[in-house]
């Protein structure tokens, strides 16, 4: 079996077919390959000139080796916005394999338009009311913050009394009334060094829908997402080294243990969607 390890130069797309072929995807084609730059699963490969004439265009090892894992990781997806994680997280986690551009253009194809896009409104969302959640929270208050938080990730501009009214939704989910009404008392979800409270929460919710419309009017540029990734690694740089205190807090529905690789995976959509969002809203308040 054609493994990755196999690749040690730089191919033409004929190349690109034939490792796919060698690895068992007899359905690889140019189509194929060209439809996967555009949607940036690839890179655009390197032009190469001579004297007289041109030779073929060149893909780098280390693309020839993504097509490979993209090909692996489809035996375990079905869509192609679920396969561009692939190469966002090769680029938010290594140097030098996915440049930003072809991130730039995944990025879009992750987040995709119409139902699509609506889709990972809806998903930040619930991750969000797992997190937040209170066992004792009704069903009704539930589907109100789901609604909610899924329209402002698809467009709805938060307004003042919008705001005020997801503000409202996230203490019906954090803060039943059935358990805090006559005690009077704020929920804080998480260890003291980060509190989670309901403000923190709307204004992560905020985070989302910013990214979100920011993605959608086409203004996430390559300058916007190396600036993203710097404050990510940085703050994960950070993180990484208090998890183990932060887990020993416990809360949170044990937001705080060691990602496996797939959940790592997983979740790299939404972990730039919300760095995205929280740069583009401190930004706008700084």
């Amino acid at each position: 079996m054609h493994t990755w390890q196999d690749i040690t130069e730089p191919g033409t797309i004929d190349d690109l077919i034939a490792d796919a072929r060698a690895a068992g995807h007899p359905d690889m084609n140019a189509r194929l390959i060209h439809s996967w730059i555009a949607k940036g699963l690839l890179d655009q490969p390197r032009l190469r000139t001579r004297h007289r004439g041109s030779e073929r265009a060149e893909h780098s090892v280390n693309q020839r080796r993504l097509l490979l894992l993209l090909l692996d990781k489809r035996r375990q997806v079905t869509h192609l916005s679920a396969l561009a994680q692939v190469p966002l997280a090769v680029w938010l986690w290594w140097d030098g394999h996915v440049p930003t551009r072809q991130a730039q253009r995944a990025w879009v194809t992750w987040v995709g338009r119409g139902g699509r896009s609506k889709d990972v409104a809806r998903e930040g969302a619930l991750g969000l009311l797992r997190q937040i959640g209170h066992p004792l929270a009704t069903p009704t208050a539930k589907t109100r913050f789901v609604r909610i938080v899924t329209d402002l990730g698809n467009g709805t501009v938060l307004t003042v009394r919008g705001r005020a009214e997801l503000l409202d939704a996230v203490r019906e989910v954090m803060e039943p009334d059935s358990v805090f009404a006559a005690t009077g008392l704020v929920r804080a979800l998480g260890p003291a060094q980060i509190p989670m409270t309901a403000e923190t929460v709307v204004g992560y919710a905020e985070a989302l829908s910013a990214a979100l419309r920011r993605t959608l009017d086409q203004k996430v540029d390559d300058a916007l997402l190396e600036r993203v990734r710097a404050v990510h690694r940085a703050s994960m740089t950070g993180y990484l080294a208090q998890r183990a205190e932060l887990a020993a807090a416990g809360g949170l529905d044990g937001i705080f243990r060691e990602p496996t690789s797939q959940e790592q995976f997983d979740e790299v959509g939404r972990q730039l969607l919300l760095a995205l969002g929280l740069e583009l809203t401190h930004r706008g308040r700084a």
